[in-house]
């Protein structure tokens, strides 16, 4: 088996874990056979957004086909 790794950031105006999930569920829509999800970073932008946005950069592991 070979896996590839790809880092995806999630956003939400919730949490942490809201902003987690988005770059979960954006995985599992648009790629196949995702095994992890490892969270490296969190921050929360507050400069050019009205309120706070949490984000979570995450890292997403994925079995090659074939």
């Amino acid at each position: 088996m070979v896996f590839k790794k790809i880092t995806l950031v999630g956003t939400s105006p919730d949490s942490f874990d809201a902003a987690v999930d988005d770059a979960i569920d954006r995985a599992d829509e648009t790629l196949d056979n995702v095994k992890w999800v490892e969270v490296d970073e969190l921050g929360v932008e507050v400069a050019s957004v009205p309120s706070r946005e949490y984000q979570a950069e995450v890292e997403v592991a994925f079995e090659l086909e074939g």
